[in-house]
């Protein structure tokens, strides 16, 4: 790592912390009034925008990016628009900071409460999606944190001008300097150094691969909020609506294959895979799905054969790996063995059965008779998310405003004494 890249993080990092103590300040109608400035400044800024995007997507196609990759990094009048859409989503919601969580007193007389505060600097490292940009800058903006963006090279021209656009639109209608700051250069050890700056940020989130995520776990000294796969699971109970699982597998595997709550392996009970497979591989190869299946499935409908490998792939492609199960616990048991915890979905009419799955997944989205593309910060309600978390500590599942938070205790008195 140069030195000149180590100053330039650290001094980033040091004005991050002297604007999040601006940021936890602001009140909730001059932050929603910042917000509604960026939306419109972003749309102001759509040609710099898609210019800058063009950009990315010749050097992109140069470097042999695949499809899915290419499809994060585009951007359109229409994505523009929506990312600006989602910054006043953000701005409707209610702000959690200073949200009395609990309240009690105590027999002396003393009285306490749990009340929501921003959680400080947050880093984000992340790739391709331009987007990241805008929807982590203003989530954490509005839950009063500073943040610090590290988008990957692909995107770097596209994340500049989302960044400036930002930035511009938002100082003008008080948004305090250094609130949102982008690394503005791609050198590697940007990753290294940040994630060293533990004295000044609180936090990193990394949103990417696992090569990425991995790299930011072993080297961050500060606390990480993480997943690193999204290999989502659909289960076919005996008592499933058919076409109605038809229609939600269909939807999980290709509705958008390249995303982290997409269908990547499918689960048939024993007792209708003779008649379910047959109709969803109909289906799934009209939308150019490729199949592979374990033995009991190939002698059901043609497909190539799974390996020990593909239960524990995240595809991001269509492609689709199916099994056919003896029982509900076995797919429980499938999912917990070679899921990432992420979201999984059973497909019955059985609540009985719906409600032994959703407990006994160890996930943290579960689902009944739901596309596992539900799984989504803004289908929650949430607005635009920060991420999907598939840990347990602090956050779980799409990260919206009040992930963004942690919490104080204010304790109140007339003069009370310990002696």
């Amino acid at each position: 790592m140069s030195d000149d890249v180590q100053a330039s993080i650290e001094a980033m990092a040091r004005k991050a912390r002297a604007a999040a103590l601006k940021l936890s300040q602001i009140p909730t109608e001059k932050k929603n009034a910042i917000l509604l400035a960026m939306a419109a400044g972003l749309r102001a800024a759509t040609p710099e925008i898609l210019e800058a995007n063009a950009k990315d997507i010749e050097a992109g196609e140069q470097k042999g990016l695949n499809k899915a990759m290419l499809d994060r990094l585009r951007l359109d009048e229409k994505r523009v628009d929506s990312i600006a859409g989602g910054i006043e989503q953000v701005a409707a919601l209610p702000d959690p900071v200073g949200e009395v969580m609990e309240s009690w007193s105590r027999p002396n007389g003393i009285r306490l409460e749990q009340v929501r505060v921003p959680i400080g600097t947050i880093g984000i490292i992340f790739e391709s999606r331009p987007n990241v940009t805008s929807d982590a800058a203003v989530l954490c903006f509005k839950a009063g944190n500073a943040t610090i963006l590290r988008g990957g090279s692909e995107a770097i021209h596209s994340n500049r001008a989302i960044a400036a656009a930002l930035q511009e639109s938002g100082a003008v209608a008080g948004l305090p300097d250094d609130a949102i700051q982008l690394i503005p250069f791609t050198d590697r050890s940007s990753v290294t150094a940040l994630c060293q700056m533990d004295k000044w940020l609180d936090v990193i989130i990394p949103r990417g691969g696992r090569g990425l995520i991995e790299t930011v776990v072993s080297q961050a000294r500060m606390p990480v909020i993480k997943h690193y796969d999204g290999i989502c699971h659909t289960f076919v109970d005996p008592r499933a609506d058919l076409e109605m699982a038809v229609r939600i597998c269909v939807d999980a595997k290709t509705q958008k294959p390249g995303v982290c709550n997409a269908m990547e392996t499918l689960l048939v009970h024993e007792s209708v895979a003779g008649e379910f497979l047959p109709m969803v591989a109909e289906a799934l190869k009209a939308k150019g799905v490729e199949l592979r299946g374990c033995d009991r499935t190939r002698s059901i409908i043609d497909c190539s054969a799974a390996t020990d490998e593909d239960w524990e792939t995240e595809y991001l492609d269509l492609i689709l790996s199916i099994k056919v199960v003896c029982s509900l616990e076995e797919a429980v048991a499938h999912i917990n063995t070679f899921g990432s915890h992420h979201s999984d979905c059973i497909v019955t009419a059985d609540d009985a059965a719906a409600a032994a799955f959703l407990s006994a997944v160890d996930s943290a989205c579960v689902f009944h008779n739901v596309s596992t593309r539900f799984a989504d910060g803004e289908e929650f309600g949430f607005g635009a998310e920060i991420g999907i978390s598939t840990e347990k500590l602090h956050a779980r599942g799409p990260m919206g405003l009040r992930e963004l938070t942690s919490y104080q205790y204010r304790v109140r008195g007339d003069g009370q004494t310990k002696g």
